[in-house]
């Protein structure tokens, strides 16, 4: 098979594009920039484009494929010249989907969590030698790629985003997945630009629930209202199976699983809820309870979820992926629960278009009133990449109902006052999905601890 990726360098599409390579595909791809770790990880295997750019002339009609990356537009030169000569066009959800028709589809999808239970479910299956392919939106200790497709194996676990597939199919991704066993983890209303109200956005997970094959299994959280009422309402012919937060107890700043007491190197009622997710679908692929807890023991996260940047015994620094208000709600509390005695000192970058519209905003509403300390940063040239009227503190500050919110719009002015308080029994968490205009989260850990 011949392919050319448009757009090669996003992040699910060098994994994949990589994962085709290792299957025997012969690969190219052009993108007009390309960003680590991707640029590095497309040269070891001599996938990155020569020159950066588009060149119609890389499309040719003994191609059998054009894989399409959501960043390209519509008029793109490549795109154009493959349409002129009928070459087939798959967005990268599409294809996932021809590389796994005869497969038993596992797909994780909701607002929150996805990688998470992905990742468990892919950790567990590791720790027992099983054969299966994969799709996950995070890098993950022990997985080189975050794609592998083989002709083998007879599982794929996917992570389901509910985003648009391509510019040319509007569709969300895990609309196209057909999935034999299906995760919900939760609503929380996310990408406003796609989906301008609440309802357009619950609506993509009712049309998901009806992507389940027939017989299929929907496994879904109960504690969401929202989901409870789809779920209820849908007349799928679908087996549906709710769960919760598992039986457990802390101790010492460590989680324990009950009724067995089996220690957790993950904590938080969002995780232990994620971790009941990936247990029943286990459950679906013949692994026992009692298998899967042995398994989940050692699993310490996925990438960005909660991962520590230093820890001593007064104060840990926390980083993590949260960027949404029912994200970022939950990982505060996960930290305030974990560790009752110390303070919290939280922080969020806002970035995401959603996060920067003003009336999207106000969703933030009490999201960290359980931080001792809340900090909200947005970079000033988010507003101006976006073309959007930056807001002011008072903004940030009547949105998140909360007066004592600290607001900062310059990385430096940030770093600063961070430096200035005292960790003394306190964790640190800083929240995002960025990267803080370039900040150095390992070197601020390190000036904390001098």
């Amino acid at each position: 098979m011949r392919i050319h990726f448009i757009a090669i360098g996003g992040s699910a599409m060098h994994n994949l594009a990589i994962a085709l390579h290792k299957k025997g595909y012969q690969i190219t791809g052009s993108d007009d920039v390309i960003f680590e770790p991707a640029k590095s990880r497309l040269d070891k295997y001599g996938l990155l484009p020569a020159e950066m750019g588009w060149d119609e002339s890389r499309i040719t009609i003994d191609l059998d494929a054009v894989i399409l990356g959501m960043h390209a537009r519509i008029d793109n030169p490549e795109l154009l010249k493959a349409q002129e000569q009928g070459i087939k066009i798959y967005s990268y959800p599409e294809y996932i989907y021809e590389q796994s028709k005869n497969k038993i589809r596992v797909v994780i999808g909701g607002s929150h969590g996805k990688t998470t239970i992905t990742s468990m479910i892919l950790h567990v299956l590791n720790h027992y030698n099983r054969d299966f392919d994969y799709l996950v939106g995070a890098q993950l200790a022990g997985f080189e790629t975050m794609v592998k497709v083989t002709e083998e194996a007879p599982v794929m676990i996917i992570e389901g985003d509910e985003y648009l597939s391509s510019p040319i199919d509007r569709r969300p991704k895990f609309h196209l997945y057909k999935a034999n066993v299906a995760v919900i983890s939760g609503i929380a209303w996310d990408h406003i630009n796609v989906f301008p109200t609440y309802a357009d956005y619950t609506a993509q997970f009712d049309k998901f629930i009806d992507t389940i094959e027939e017989n299929g299994t929907l496994i879904y959280c109960k504690a969401d209202m929202d989901l409870n009422t789809i779920v209820e309402q849908s007349n799928a012919k679908i087996n549906k199976i709710g769960y919760a937060i598992p039986d457990h107890e802390i101790e010492n700043g460590i989680t324990y699983l009950l009724p067995e007491k089996t220690p957790l190197k993950i904590f938080g009622d969002h995780n232990l809820m994620n971790l009941n997710a990936a247990k029943l679908v286990c459950e679906q692929l013949e692994i026992s309870q009692r298998q899967f807890d042995l398994a989940i023991s050692t699993f310490t996260g996925a990438a960005k979820r909660l991962e520590v940047i230093s820890a001593d015994e007064s104060t840990n620094v926390y980083k993590d992926f949260a960027h949404s208000p029912s994200k970022l709600k939950a990982t505060i509390d996960a930290v305030k629960t974990q560790f009752t005695t110390r303070k919290l000192v939280a922080c969020i970058e806002l970035h995401t278009f959603s996060s920067l519209n003003k009336d999207f905003l106000k969703e933030y509403s009490g999201a960290m009133d359980k931080a001792d300390e809340a900090i909200v940063f947005i970079d000033l040239k988010s507003f101006e990449q976006k073309q959007m009227k930056p807001f002011s503190e008072e903004d940030v500050q009547k949105a998140f109902a909360n007066p004592k919110l600290k607001f900062f719009n310059s990385a430096a002015d940030l770093k600063v006052y961070l430096l200035s308080l005292n960790y003394k029994d306190t964790n640190l968490l800083m929240m995002s999905s960025g990267n803080y205009a370039g900040f150095d989260l390992p070197e601020l850990a390190a000036e904390l601890s001098r």
